[in-house]
């Protein structure tokens, strides 16, 4: 029997009661029981710890979570889809669009693109596969009140999709505090099956929690739940073989005298949860440069790419849109 085959029934131990409590938990499948923290699977289902992690153990068993053998792991990522930026300078610097079953997180400047390429992505996914989507609706959370459905009707458009439909495969919610923010991380498991969920954003990932965790004597707290969220999202995408966007925001180091003074924030717990991490800096005219500075795979390397009303593009594209563009305006205008 294959791994898809089993239902929650098939755990050992568990009936059509608890069964039907892991259902109304988000657990539907054995995979989620499987790989959840005994402590926060028990008070998701309401039973002790010790019982949690029987089920948890049995999960595993079922599932013969265990060691592998390197082709044998080689062999499950070939499941691994991709979703194309819609940028090829940016596809071929990810090695071929961002990755299923991983965190890739975008991390620069306020104005250097990060929440332009979210919404790009949120369109990208609904794509057929081979024109670079997964044939899937993205699901956006939105911390800092920066999504714009106006922009997914004009990139859109200029792709020629119907913006009514693509707009229909955006399930959005705004995130008012980390506290909501986790919590809709939470309910998202409801939603990935339900909805065919292939692509999750959350821009921005640390917004919150240092606006309600500030200063040193509140550090430790602030990190645990940041680590708590981005293992939320881990499982999300490992589960479920769907890709998880993240932006992160810069912050200063005033001690730093040569070289660069910005960092990224949320400190090693974001950087050891994230597995791609994508630096976006701002260049001449609308241009912007992206570099990959942390991947487990990819060479530390840059792609150069352009933002423009289309979104985001290839800088000869990019040159190209400004000239019809700018023709199109001074025939409005004359």
């Amino acid at each position: 029997m294959s791994t898809e085959e089993y239902n929650l029934r098939d755990i050992k131990g568990i009936g059509p009661v608890m069964a039907e409590r892991l259902r109304e938990a988000g657990l539907t499948t054995v995979e989620a029981v499987a790989v959840m923290p005994a402590k926060q699977l028990a008070e998701l289902i309401g039973v002790s710890e010790d019982k949690a992690m029987q089920i948890a153990q049995a999960a595993r068993e079922l599932l013969g979570l265990s060691f592998m053998t390197a082709e044998e792991y080689y062999q499950k990522r070939q499941k691994i889809g991709f979703i194309s930026t819609g940028c090829s300078a940016l596809d071929n610097l990810l090695g071929g669009g961002i990755e299923t079953q991983a965190i890739t997180e975008f991390v620069g400047e306020y104005g250097s693109g990060k929440t332009q390429l979210c919404h790009q992505l949120s369109i990208m996914v609904q794509l057929p596969r081979d024109e670079g989507g997964l044939e899937g609706k993205a699901l956006y959370i939105d911390t800092e009140g920066t999504f714009r459905p106006e922009r997914i009707v004009q990139i859109a458009q200029y792709r020629g999709l119907d913006p009514t439909t693509v707009l229909r495969n955006v399930i959005y919610a705004r995130a008012y505090n980390s506290d909501h923010q986790m919590l809709l991380a939470e309910e998202a498991t409801k939603l990935v099956e339900k909805e065919n969920v292939r692509l999750i954003i959350v821009d921005s990932l640390v917004s919150h929690f240092r606006s309600e965790y500030p200063g040193r004597e509140q550090l430790a707290v602030r990190q645990q739940r940041i680590n708590r969220h981005i293992h939320q999202l881990l499982r999300l995408a490992d589960i479920y073989n769907i890709a998880v966007v993240v932006t992160n925001q810069v912050m200063s180091q005033p001690d730093i005298f040569f070289g660069n003074p910005m960092k990224p924030a949320g400190g090693n717990v974001v950087a050891h949860g994230s597995t791609y991490r994508v630096w976006l800096r701002k260049s001449k005219n609308n241009k912007r440069i992206a570099r990959i500075f942390d991947s487990p795979k990819h060479p530390e390397s840059e792609a150069v790419f352009a933002i423009t009303e289309e979104g985001i593009v290839d800088v000869e594209e990019g040159k190209s849109s400004r000239s019809r563009s700018r023709i199109v305006r001074v025939r409005t205008e004359g």
